[in-house]
């Protein structure tokens, strides 16, 4: 697939000098005077630069948001499903547009792209339900001329704090679903690749979003802590690491808003004896390696059990030279560079530190050829064996393109290996067994579970998130959580006056 020309440069005109925000249907420079690099991974040069937001301009963005809401709010919502539909058959034409931001800024290979868009249009269609999902509940004649029933109203003012793996889609598990409910919005994407939010923007307002109901605003600590601490946002949705997802919750809620935030994760996939050793070595590395592992979903550790170690280890040692690594360009790549430098050096150190700590390097992705000779961010598949939870290695969320492989025993000991573990976002397990595969989802503390599938991210129609220091909240993201979310419930009693039957009455109301 060869790459198509970028439509930052169709719709704004060529030299724009850096990334903007936008701010109440518009593109807006930045004032601040701060900009960031953005960087082009398979090259390692900066291809263009973002405006860093100051408060005034958070400020701004809210004020758009805010005064947008009544009327958004107020539109019906048969009107509000038209319009949804409409973003989501504008983004569907204009995928391979998109998809081309997220090959020159965060490195994806096309195809992979493309299925980030894909599963980001999921959640754009389920959000079109909206008539039905914001249905309440009515229970007639609850006491003498008296019936309740409950409705969901939006919240008023959301945000989402996206990273930088997957600039389209995790926007579109946050956006859909709070514009339909009736919010206003505003995003802040990650700084490192932010043109696809801009890029979204214009498609919303194509659509017909009216201007202040989708807002972008790019920057960094800055932007971030104002949108924590504005009193005019109600909620914050957040995707990133633990510690800093820890601190979205912790400050979001202390400043009394509603936050669900997403941390980072250590997925491990069991592999049981009896299992087919062909198809559990095709999956761990298509889970392992793609997106060059900068995944949250992806599979970090491979836990073989007993006799399965060596076979799977030797199936998946020897799929690794065929994975082609290279540029979005280039149309046979599978797997692209890293995100930055700075991360595709922080990933190589654990390849020094695991052998220094007793494991076994495979296969050593500082070997490839354009880790050696290419100015881009490039590192190819690392694949570690006899790894223990002590090392490095297991203990951190490595975000990188390497696989490492833990023995044990027995199926108890792999479910330790896995409750043990700090983080709880997917886990998957393969195995013949129906018994064993039963057992394992009721026994295991993971949010998302896959029997015999390594990448366990629910359809648009469920819900996403882990358990544990994956996530700092109590509801999870997008589907119907995602609407519980975006919405409160309000109950209300209702009698209509019939004359002569009303009375003082000091007394606690009764239904009987």
């Amino acid at each position: 697939m060869t790459q198509v020309a970028e439509p930052m440069t169709e719709r704004a005109g060529a030299g724009a000098a850096a990334v903007p925000h936008w701010i109440g249907g518009v593109r807006v420079a930045g004032t601040s005077g701060r900009r960031g690099p953005v960087f082009n991974p398979a090259t390692g040069q900066v291809a263009r630069e973002v405006d860093f937001a100051s408060v005034e301009e958070v400020d701004a963005a809210v004020a758009a948001a805010k005064a947008a809401f009544p009327a958004w709010r107020a539109t019906s919502l048969s009107k509000r499903t038209e319009i949804m539909f409409r973003i989501r058959n504008l983004v569907e034409t204009h995928r391979r547009e998109l998809a081309a931001f997220l090959t020159s800024e965060h490195g994806k290979v096309p195809s992979d792209a493309l299925g980030e868009i894909a599963r980001g249009l999921e959640n754009l269609e389920f959000s079109t339900g909206i008539p039905h999902l914001m249905k309440g509940g009515y229970s007639e004649q609850v006491s003498g001329g008296v019936d309740v029933y409950q409705i969901r109203q939006p919240l008023g003012v959301a945000a989402g704090i996206t990273p930088f793996n997957f600039p389209a889609m995790v926007p579109m598990w946050m956006f859909a679903n709070a514009i339909a409910c009736g919010n206003t919005f505003i995003l802040k994407p990650s700084e490192k690749d932010p043109s696809a939010s801009i890029y979204m923007a214009e498609l919303l307002a194509e659509a017909g979003v009216p201007a202040g109901v989708f807002n972008v605003i790019n920057g960094d600590k800055v932007a971030v802590d104002r949108i924590l601490e504005h009193p005019d946002i109600a909620a914050v949705s957040f995707v990133g690491s633990t510690p800093i997802a820890r601190y979205i919750y912790e400050t979001g809620t202390k400043h009394g808003k509603r936050v669900q935030a997403l941390g980072g994760a250590k997925n491990h996939m069991i592999v049981l004896p009896d299992a087919d050793i062909e198809m559990a070595a095709d999956a761990a590395v298509s889970a392992a390696y793609g997106s060059s592992g900068e995944r949250c979903m992806a599979v970090a550790t491979v836990v073989a059990v007993g006799s399965v170690a060596d076979p799977l280890v030797e199936a998946i040692g020897k799929r690794l030279p065929k994975i082609n690594v290279g540029p979005g360009s280039d149309p046979a790549a599978e797997m692209g560079p890293l995100v930055t430098k700075v991360h595709r050096d922080k990933v190589a150190t654990y390849l020094d530190s695991a052998t220094k700590q007793g494991a076994t390097l495979v296969a050593d992705g500082r070997e490839h050829a354009l880790y050696k000779e290419s100015d881009g961010f490039f590192l190819g598949l690392s694949l570690i064996d006899d790894v223990t939870p002590v090392m490095d290695c297991y203990r951190d969320e490595i975000f990188g393109p390497v696989l490492t492989v833990t023995r044990v025993a027995t199926y108890d000991e792999a479910l330790k290996l896995v409750n043990d573990n700090p983080y709880g976002n997917g886990t998957a397990i393969f195995t013949r067994d129906g018994g064993a595969a039963r057992q394992y989802q009721f026994d295991v503390n993971v949010g998302m579970v896959g029997i015999n599938v390594p990448i366990p991210v629910p359809v648009a129609y469920y819900s996403f998130g882990g358990w544990k220091a994956s996530l700092f909240g109590d509801l999870h993201m997008y589907g119907p959580e995602g609407i519980q979310f975006y919405t409160r419930a309000k109950v209300v009693t209702a009698r209509w006056p019939d004359p002569g039957t009303s009375k003082v009455d000091l007394g606690f109301p009764r239904t009987r």
